[in-house]
């Protein structure tokens, strides 16, 4: 990564600010993530002074808790402040209306972060600023950032293409470039893994890291242990994109299963992605038949089942460690005014 000539000024103060809004000690986020957001993974993360985020899906469906014992199982392995995963695309009014409640219910417990993705957030921003907290939202182009921004949000995250799950198209030094005018703080995903990337990110201008591969392949992550040997073992060039599990690209390890299904979706499903309305049912269909498919990673029982997301960072990640030894070994590259 080299430094961007366009970089806002005012982006030397971001690790500050994404501080203040968070609470957390460190600019160091370890991002929602379907099925592997555990909760001993989540609070491990913010007890070590990151920020884990719920993934409110992954605590109930895989998980299986209600939503409500889920918070208070969280909060009683962390006294340190916690985030949630919002996605907000509009698939079906049932899934809206749940997520709603959900987000209700995370505020009565003092949830006052939240992450959106995948759709408008000026819902959810609505509600959480009422409760005087704060919404970022995953983007991956500065239109969708003008969007965030006309909603309210309160910063950004920067999704890469080296990020696992939904990667962007383009680089992170690019994205800074074309986001940095927006006036908000900026955290940087995608494929960052080591100290040495997290202290890169904040020299461009970010206001914080979020990762995720890396903390798959950690202790307090349930994932199969196949899951994270094949993150150690993998390298950049065994990460591929698939369409067939949402209909848009998916980053995952390129598995003889993958290699066996493909990465694109049928010639019928194609067209119907294409459609204006058709498109959001397919995606929900396809979404829900995969959640099955994708939770078997944490299975105890069975091996590979289905599909292991991952990011470039397998490149950099050689070993399973505690959540608190990774957010001591990434931290220990911050400035003095990056951390609290």
């Amino acid at each position: 990564m080299t430094p961007s000539h366009n970089t806002s000024s005012h982006l030397s103060s971001g690790p500050q600010l994404f501080l203040r809004h968070s609470g957390v000690r460190y600019p160091i986020i370890c991002g929602a993530m379907y099925p592997c957001s555990n909760p001993e993974l989540v609070a491990a993360v913010s007890q070590a002074g990151g920020l884990g985020i719920i993934q409110p899906i992954a605590l109930t469906y895989v998980h299986g808790y209600s939503f409500t014992a889920g918070l208070d199982y969280l909060q009683s392995l962390a006294s340190a402040p916690l985030g949630m995963n919002v996605i907000v695309e509009k698939s079906a009014r049932m899934y809206e209306r749940t997520m709603r409640k959900w987000v209700e219910q995370a505020l009565e417990a003092g949830i006052r972060f939240f992450v959106t993705s995948l759709g408008n957030p000026r819902w959810v921003v609505e509600m959480v600023h009422a409760a005087e907290g704060k919404v970022y939202h995953d983007v991956t182009t500065k239109r969708w950032a003008l969007k965030a921004q006309d909603a309210g949000v309160d910063g950004l995250i920067a999704v890469g293409n080296k990020a696992g799950g939904h990667a962007g198209d383009s680089d992170l030094s690019y994205l800074l470039s074309q986001l940095s005018t927006l006036q908000l703080p900026i955290i940087a995903a995608g494929g960052i893994a080591t100290g040495k990337q997290v202290r890169e990110c904040l020299s461009l201008g970010y206001a914080g890291v979020q990762l995720g591969t890396r903390f798959i392949a950690s202790e307090e992550c349930t994932a199969h242990a196949d899951y994270k040997e094949a993150i150690i073992q993998a390298r950049q060039q065994d990460i591929v994109h698939t369409r067939r599990i949402s209909g848009v690209p998916v980053a995952v390890i390129n598995t003889p299963y993958v290699g066996q299904v493909g990465t694109e979706v049928s010639w019928l499903g194609a067209r119907m992605l294409r459609h204006p309305r058709a498109k959001h049912w397919i995606r929900t269909f396809w979404a829900l038949r995969s959640l099955r498919s994708l939770s078997r990673s944490l299975s105890k029982e069975q091996g590979y089942q289905g599909y292991w997301q991952a990011g470039k960072s397998v490149e950099h990640i050689g070993e399973i460690m505690p959540a608190e030894d990774i957010i001591q070994e990434l931290a220990r590259h911050l400035e003095p005014h990056h951390k609290l």
